[in-house]
């Protein structure tokens, strides 16, 4: 008996302590980010909102973050297939560098865009001798973003196309098949939700980005100017509200995001 209460006891403070951290952690900060958002009416929020450089910073990090999503899709399913499907020297060494973006700071994925692609550099140079330049404008953005969400893709893609079962695509040669047929038929469908819920993560992720794309961006308003730098902005203005209402549309869209991702994942296992 009393080996069963200290069983329960240990099992209930384990949940509470780990309850606990998930509120004081993530639950609390999130309330206070709606919160402090209407903390002076509706119409001081949407006002906030509507402000035409906040609304223009929010349209332009969606838009950008689609495209780095958009990019790391494709390069990321093709860089699973080929970590996955082939076995070559330094395989393991480049499967291990996919993930240098999440030990990274941002601020020195930025530096180094800035360094490789700046107007100092050999990159830089030779695109301002065809009449435009990279860093300081919108391909600088979506470099620094598509480097930082670049594990995303790849990790959710890989353990979808070791799962798949060798006898499916052989039975799909033998009824006469061509490659691109079962590609198409038999592959694709199973990577397909590690595709979409990677993409997911990747343009949320992207969305939030502050590191690498302060240093890369121009900051322009209207321009270059993203989501995260104008919250920033705001912040040093001291006007936490403006802050705060930014936040909170991005808060909300990741929410939406994080619901799809999860819907998608339940739907591949249903499969």
């Amino acid at each position: 008996m009393n080996t069963v209460l200290r069983h329960k006891g240990w099992t209930w403070g384990f949940r509470s302590t780990v309850l606990l951290y998930f509120i004081v952690l993530i639950v609390l900060p999130i309330i206070g980010v709606y919160a402090n958002s209407f903390s002076e009416g509706w119409s001081n929020f949407a006002e906030s909102i509507m402000d035409p450089i906040a609304w223009k910073a929010v349209l332009l990090t969606v838009r950008l973050a689609v495209v780095a999503a958009l990019i790391n899709v494709i390069l990321g399913t093709m860089i699973a297939w080929v970590l996955t499907r082939y076995r070559f020297v330094g395989r393991s060494f480049l499967n291990s560098l996919v993930d240098l973006p999440f030990a990274l700071p941002t601020a020195v994925g930025g530096l180094m865009i800035m360094l490789l692609l700046g107007p100092i550099s050999a990159v830089g140079k030779l695109a301002e001798s065809m009449g435009f330049e990279i860093v300081f404008h919108q391909p600088a953005i979506v470099i620094a973003m598509t480097f930082v969400t670049f594990p995303f893709v790849i990790r959710a893609v890989q353990p979808l196309l070791e799962e798949i079962d060798p006898s499916e695509e052989e039975a799909s040669y033998t009824m006469g098949a061509s490659k691109a047929r079962t590609f198409m038929q038999v592959i694709l469908p199973s990577m397909a939700p590690g595709m979409i819920s990677g993409g997911m993560l990747a343009f949320s992720r992207a969305l939030a980005e502050f590191g690498a794309v302060v240093l890369v961006a121009g900051n322009i308003p209207g321009r270059t100017l993203t989501a995260s730098v104008f919250i920033y902005g705001e912040i040093e203005s001291d006007n936490p509200t403006g802050a705060a209402a930014v936040s909170v549309l991005l808060l909300t869209l990741s929410f939406l995001i994080l619901w799809l991702i999860n819907l998608v994942q339940m739907r591949g296992r249903r499969r």
